[in-house]
């Protein structure tokens, strides 16, 4: 008997397009929102920090409505708004 072939386990990532607000802050840095996903928010020291840090806000949201068992926004889900 042969042994089956493992399955990747390796997550899939998605991109989707969403706008982004970067907000200057007057302490310094950036803090960066999305208008259609309120419940996103993050920051950074400089542009290119805050924008690094929206991918790891967005997973943290999607496995936040999976742990909760919500349901995806309707921008997470429409072929559309991916890349």
């Amino acid at each position: 008997m042969k042994p089956t072939p493992k399955k990747s386990r390796r997550k899939q990532s998605s991109l989707y397009k969403l706008p982004l607000v970067l907000d200057p802050q007057p302490e310094g840095g950036f803090t960066v929102t999305c208008p259609l996903l309120p419940e996103l928010i993050t920051e950074g020291d400089s542009v290119e920090e805050a924008l690094a840090n929206v991918q790891d806000a967005l997973t943290a949201l999607i496995e936040a409505y999976k742990t909760f068992r919500r349901p995806l926004p309707n921008v997470l889900t429409d072929e559309f708004n991916r890349a």
